[in-house]
């Protein structure tokens, strides 16, 4: 049985270690590869270690502000990967059944995409339109239209998260999405790495995933607010319906600059997190992270563990 991705994967700042909760286990990556720990039916636990699939080799493409949305591509990709490969291996203990080759990876990557696009962007436009029509905003050139598309667009992001959250599934994920932090937090601060060694430590981290997508949000609310109706001063269909679909097109091209510039933000926030500045930036992510994870047992520890071992550790230079 196949899963939706339904987190982004920790992103990585510095150092490189960053991770995903999948079904039943834990994707971490280190630089170049990646390693998935998933705890099989039986009790086993199961580690896959491959190379981390990149569309940032070229050099350009690595430069800040340019590397946001590659990035983010190339995350949904091997996170995809990953929760597809541990589906098979909870479900029907057998890794090597049911992989995704190119197509089923293009068409489940363009699906992902799309029902994100259509939820965050085009649902919230049609709201504020129903908000206009009630007499409750001014029209797309009005701040108020986009203040209400802001709100309307939290409030579904807020919804999802909670209402996927009572989803027995849903629910062991975001346990394993709390290990997956407490065990990053005992590599970085060099504590053991054991059950009890990273028990102690937070189930919130400021690079996670959610805190991306709150980041996400708050640029696009206010990029929309201000570069749409100027760039309706340049140009602007007369018909209605044409106007309207013109303007969802603008929204969903600034997606590109507005994951560009919330992964820099977020890897400014996780790599300075001591800093008041940035742990006032990284509040809202780290409230939303009490949604999407849970306190793990010692049990989801060790998969998360076997995952960052797989991740980290190299053969020694002969």
């Amino acid at each position: 049985m196949k899963r939706s991705a339904l987190l982004l994967p920790l992103l990585a700042a510095n150092p490189t270690v960053g991770g995903q909760a999948v079904m039943e286990g834990v994707m971490m990556r280190d630089r170049d590869r990646l390693a998935i720990a998933v705890r099989k039916p039986g009790g086993d636990i199961l580690l896959d270690v491959r190379p981390w699939y990149s569309l940032t080799a070229a050099r350009l493409l690595k430069k800040p502000f340019l590397r946001g949305f590659p990035i983010l591509l190339e995350t949904l990709v091997n996170g995809i990967k990953a929760l597809n490969y541990s589906a098979q291996v909870a479900v029907a203990e057998d890794e090597e059944e049911g992989e995704l080759g190119p197509w089923a990876m293009g068409l489940t990557l363009a699906a992902s995409i799309g029902f994100a696009l259509l939820l965050f962007v085009v649902t919230p436009h049609l709201f504020s339109l129903g908000m206009k029509a009630a007499g409750l905003s001014g029209g797309v050139e009005a701040l108020s239209f986009h203040i209400w598309d802001g709100l309307f667009k939290v409030a579904l992001f807020i919804g999802y998260i909670v209402a996927i959250s009572y989803l027995p599934d849903v629910r062991r994920v975001f346990e394993y999405h709390g290990a997956e932090h407490k065990v990053i937090w005992a590599y970085e601060q060099g504590a053991p790495l054991s059950p009890a060694g990273a028990r102690g430590y937070s189930r919130l981290h400021p690079r996670c995933g959610t805190a991306f997508l709150l980041f996400v949000l708050a640029i696009s609310i206010v990029l929309y607010a201000f570069l749409v109706p100027w760039l309706l001063t340049l140009y602007a269909p007369a018909t209605g319906w044409i106007k309207q679909a013109y303007i969802v097109t603008l929204k969903l091209g600034l997606m590109v600059p507005v994951s560009a510039l919330a992964y820099e933000v977020i890897k400014i926030a996780g790599k300075f997190h001591t800093n008041v500045v940035c742990r006032l930036i990284s509040a809202p992510g780290l409230f939303m992270q009490m949604l999407t994870t849970k306190e793990p047992d010692d049990r989801q520890l060790e998969v998360a563990l076997a995952a960052l071992r797989g991740a980290v550790e190299r053969e020694p230079a002969s």
